[in-house]
């Protein structure tokens, strides 16, 4: 039986022994690609996503076929390809997997769960990157993250399920461990786990537990950037799988989760990197991924405003959160604004920031829900793929200021954190909030700042917001991102008004 092995370094065996591959690299990423994708595919795109030096790529094609044919051997019938179109069906170890992207993990069963899991031996095609062809490398590192999220939730759902087996459940923390080294939450299990298994074999032998460890000593105290990346997560309402994590110390930050966030990717990305270092300097930030976001859980059904509101209640009990300043950033400042009016003796201040009291279709500006209607066309067919007028359109709406670096992350910042399908329906979901209604409702001391030239939520936005809610004070930054970037003055004044905010209602 031949099957082709892509959750680790890529590997063809048949029945169960390695076959010696192609030494080109992109004769065997194509291999893979086909295999994954396991549908048909026009010769011409084919070339378009591997060849793009125009030597003659038809013909490039036709050779890294003609080597796949050798590798398939005696399965060579596997392989459709006329003059027009190329496909292959074999079996690959991400084939078992796909299903549970989109799964609820607690539905499967326990047996399914561990194949799968013994079936990742490491990330995506981890030798095949081929940095020259970006289609070919957004479709990897998609897929890549799709993987890892359900790698972790595996892992976090067998811990969970297994906690009265310990013997079982332990190689699972580990392993939970070892892709989050810094989770303190997990060194924990691991310790009760271990305890527990003593405690069994001193039963069993008659002896007295002993107390040496079972697994190698905690690391070294992590730096505020390393326990950013100790993910967490919880359950909402309906299941859903939500990560989070904490950084630095002091009066508490909750930052109501907004789209296109990574809780370890951001901490290298120069768009947000600087967020979290400068509002964890003096204070714990606890941040979340929404549902359809991050390492939290993909293709959720419900991405309803009010669901957005519960799911930040879960992370405020899953953290143990009493009291702490709600940040809201773009459209989360409208689920701030719910949370705050339902939670007002756990909020101690709220700062809003890039704003808006209705989406943009909620608005009614017909030119404005035009434009953003081709956007989110668009952004459903031009998502995480090589349309460099899509992306510098998008990029430049929510960073006119960005340089060519920014544009680089932006690629990966849209690819790494969302899908398309859900990226285009958190968008229509985004465009109908309205919380005009709850603005008077509001009883905590908040603060409202806005980018003069915001291209994404005008500047009005922000002065209705303010001027709604009761005592609320107004800042106008001047910037014209709607993510305020590292080294602009808008950003450092931003900074120094949200730690005086802090100060003042914290009294610390």
């Amino acid at each position: 039986m031949l099957e082709l092995r892509v959750l680790g370094d890529f590997q063809v065996t048949r029945d169960g022994e390695p076959l010696h591959l192609p030494p080109s690299r992109k004769t065997r990423a194509l291999l893979a690609y086909l295999a994954v994708t396991a549908r048909q595919h026009q010769r011409e795109r084919l070339c378009e996503i591997f060849w793009d030096i125009p030597d003659d790529p038809r013909g490039a094609l036709r050779w890294s076929l003609s080597k796949i044919r050798q590798v398939l051997g005696a399965d060579e019938s596997v392989l459709a390809a006329d003059r027009n179109a190329v496909a292959l069906n074999v079996e690959t170890d991400y084939t078992r997997l796909a299903p549970l992207v989109k799964a609820d993990l607690s539905s499967r069963s326990t047996e399914e769960l561990e194949a799968v899991l013994a079936s990742i031996r490491g990330g995506f095609l981890a030798d095949l990157s081929l940095e020259r062809c970006f289609d070919y490398e957004a479709w990897r590192q998609a897929i890549g993250s799709e993987v890892e999220i359900v790698e972790l939730g595996i892992l976090r759902e067998l811990v969970e399920r297994l906690e009265n087996e310990p013997r079982r459940a332990l190689p699972f923390a580990q392993r939970l461990r070892r892709l989050t080294p810094d989770d303190a939450s997990i060194a924990a299990e691991i310790e009760a786990l271990e305890d527990k298994v003593r405690s069994a074999a001193a039963q069993a032998t008659g002896r007295a537990p002993q107390s040496a460890p079972l697994a190698p000593p905690s690391k070294p105290a992590a730096s505020p950037q390393d326990s950013g990346r100790a993910v967490q997560f919880c359950r909402a309402l309906d299941g859903t799988r939500l990560a989070h994590a904490s950084t630095g110390s002091g009066p508490a930050i909750l930052r109501a989760a907004h789209w296109m966030s990574h809780l370890t990717f951001d901490w290298d990305s120069p768009i947000w990197r600087h967020w979290m270092r400068e509002l964890s300097r003096h204070n714990r930030l606890v941040r979340y991924d929404e549902r359809c976001n991050g390492l939290s859980q993909r293709h959720v059904v419900d991405i309803s405003f009010e669901t957005m509101v519960s799911d930040l209640e879960c992370v405020v009990e899953a953290t143990g959160l009493d009291r702490f300043t709600l940040l809201g950033l773009s459209q989360s400042c409208a689920v701030s604004i719910a949370y705050a009016i339902r939670h007002p003796e756990r909020v101690s201040g709220m700062i809003l920031y890039g704003g808006y009291v209705k989406g943009w279709r909620a608005r009614g500006d017909a030119g404005e829900i035009a434009t953003r209607e081709a956007v989110a066309t668009l952004m459903h067919e031009s998502w995480g793929k090589s349309n460099p007028m899509f992306r510098q359109a998008f990029c430049s709406m929510f960073i006119p200021g960005a340089t060519h670096e920014h544009f680089a992350w932006m690629d990966d910042l849209m690819l790494r954190t969302v899908s398309p399908d859900d990226a285009w329906r958190l968008q229509n979901a985004f465009s109908v909030i309205d919380v005009s209604d709850l603005l008077e409702k509001v009883h905590v001391p908040t603060l409202v700042l806005h980018a003069r030239d915001d291209n994404v939520a005008p500047v009005e936005s922000g002065r209705t917001m303010a001027a709604g809610i009761p005592g609320a004070r107004f800042i106008e930054l001047d910037s014209q991102n709607h993510i305020l970037l590292e080294g602009e003055p808008a950003f450092e004044e931003f900074i120094d008004h949200v730690r005086a905010f802090i100060a003042e209602t914290t009294g610390g």
